[in-house]
């Protein structure tokens, strides 16, 4: 008893005799759970029993109840064809500010990257984009007979905007940008960016990928969707309802451009809208409880993260996302193996930062959980 601290055996106002005793204790609906006693008596943290997914940026909490609830009112709709997403664009017309003619609706912002990617190939042009980034524009652009262009991150491993206009020639149709980035967390200055969308619209397609808009609490950050509102040309800003949402396998997301580039998208969807996405797409983003449960909740699980960055002393950014980008030293491939024997899926390699890691936020008790691994693992 004389290593157990006060603070550690007061649970729920019950005084455990010692570590010893919790195999003894018995059961009832009261009874904390066997994790929590083992975690607040300073022992390990028991692995959950399931995965833990920290490698596709996914919103561990799902879809909001509001959005459950309009999904089970839907199920009856599911052999309809969604043709009509006129509740959904009239929403996101009101809440960002633009006309409707500005919205494009397609099967998850995958597809609004695609169409995207598809023009500038059809054109025959080249794509800048940074490097590493998000890849399923560059990919499809490239598959589609664009001439790729990756431009590195800087020393900082932020988005080097001069670096890309110097890379920027004749035949290139669209510029790339994510912001907040992708793998690496980290936003673009709002008017450094914005002189640039404005400089290099001019004569090509600026795509501006904002999937984690939703996420990013900082001075230094601006979306670009009041251009779209102000009539700018050649630009796309996307948006997406998989990440803070929680439903990215209803796949909805949204393309904002100028009218007649948004028709000329919409002309070239590659698939088609499913009834149901449409629906809880519409009754979750008039959810705002949620969207803040779910920044509060990321936000913990950040700092349980990035704590464990600083104690060790490992290289991380600053994360203005729902993932973190943190230099492991290991090969991503062993690092991968060696977490997912514990249960713990994390993101895939990013070249040429195969020593880093991309880790998705779960819930807090799992990052705390994660952290254990990590620590025993390499700590």
């Amino acid at each position: 008893m004389s290593n157990v601290t006060r603070r550690q055996v007061l649970l729920g106002g019950t005084a455990l005799a010692g570590a010893g005793l919790i195999s003894s204790i018995p059961s009832t609906p009261f009874t904390p759970s066997m994790r929590l006693m083992r975690s607040a008596l300073g022992a390990d943290i028991e692995a959950p029993d399931y995965v833990i997914r920290a490698h596709y940026n996914e919103n561990p909490y799902g879809p909001s109840r509001v959005a459950i609830q309009s999904i089970v009112e839907s199920i009856d709709l599911a052999n309809l064809y969604a043709d009509d997403p006129t509740d959904i664009v009239n929403l996101l017309s009101e809440l960002n500010n633009v006309a409707p003619e500005n919205i494009m609706v397609g099967s998850g912002s995958s597809e609004v990257l695609n169409v995207a990617g598809l023009l500038a190939g059809m054109a025959r042009g080249s794509v800048v984009c940074a490097d590493p980034t998000y890849q399923a524009l560059v990919r499809y652009a490239e598959n589609a007979g664009a001439k790729i262009i990756r431009v590195p991150v800087n020393e900082d491993l932020g988005t080097d905007l001069d670096a890309m206009k110097r890379a920027i020639r004749r035949d290139t149709k669209l510029v790339y940008l994510v912001n907040p980035n992708n793998p690496i967390p980290s936003i673009i200055e709002k008017n450094a960016l914005r002189e640039f969308v404005l400089e290099v619209s001019e004569k090509r397609i600026v795509y501006v990928d904002e999937a984690y808009h939703e996420f990013v609490d900082d001075p230094d950050y601006a979306t670009m969707m009041d251009l779209i509102a102000q009539g700018q040309k050649n630009l796309i800003v996307s948006r997406t309802s998989s990440k803070i949402h929680g439903l990215a396998g209803l796949r909805i997301g949204f393309g904002f451009a100028h009218p007649g580039l948004a028709s000329q998208m919409t002309q070239r969807r590659t698939g088609r809208l499913n009834i149901i996405g449409l629906k809880a797409a519409h009754a979750s983003y008039q959810d705002q409880d949620f969207q803040d449960f779910t920044i509060r909740k990321t936000r913990e699980s950040l700092a349980v993260v990035e704590g464990m960055c600083e104690e060790l002393g490992i290289r991380y950014i600053k994360s203005k996302g729902n993932f973190s980008f943190i230099e492991t030293g290991i090969e991503n491939d062993i690092f991968q193996a060696r977490m997912e024997e514990h249960g713990i899926l994390t993101g895939r390699a990013f070249p040429p930062f195969t020593r880093w890691a991309r880790i998705s936020m779960a819930k807090p008790e799992d990052m705390r959980y994660f952290v254990q691994v990590y620590k025993k693992l390499f700590g």
